[in-house]
């Protein structure tokens, strides 16, 4: 689909998780599931995460952006504005996802937008607004994700 984006980290974040040797790109990429899906992450910090997918090759058989996909972009931007919430001493599990799907897509790129709802010490909820290249809201979407200390073992963040 052409060139990556590279993620936007505010400079302090950037510098927190250096420091432990995390390689933040590689940590928010969305997994293997996102790179199946082509999501990109345009930019990210606590208050806002900006990432892209494109419709193409993620559609249900009548052609349609397929719903699990807007969820796949929904947890993955909710999930990173958790993390960057929670910071590097803890890892974000989502809980509770909920989309509510407006109109159907048949091509092009479109972008999520998550925004806190609620940022506390053990959970944090990001609602996260998914809109087609014209800006006509497609689907809106809210996650909880659960606040664990990052420990060691099947539990530690990835390094």
């Amino acid at each position: 689909m052409g060139e990556q984006p590279s993620t936007k980290f505010p400079q302090e974040i950037i510098d927190e998780y250096a420091e432990l040797g995390v390689d933040l790109p590689a940590l928010f990429s969305a997994g293997h599931l996102g790179t199946r899906m082509e999501v990109q992450i345009v930019e990210a910090s606590a208050e806002r995460v900006v990432g892209t997918m494109p419709v193409e090759g993620n559609t249900q058989p009548y052609g349609l952006l397929h719903g699990g996909a807007s969820a796949v972009l929904a947890e993955t931007l909710g999930s990173i504005g958790s993390m960057l919430h929670g910071g590097a001493s803890k890892i974000a599990v989502g809980v509770d996802l909920n989309c509510t799907h407006h109109r159907g897509v048949r091509n092009g790129l479109v972008t999520g937008v998550a925004t806190p709802v609620h940022r506390g010490r053990s959970t944090a909820t990001y609602e996260i607004v998914i809109t087609d290249e014209r800006d006509k809201r497609v689907c809106t979407a809210r996650l909880t994700c659960l606040l664990r200390d990052a420990g060691t073992g099947a539990d530690a963040a990835p390094q």
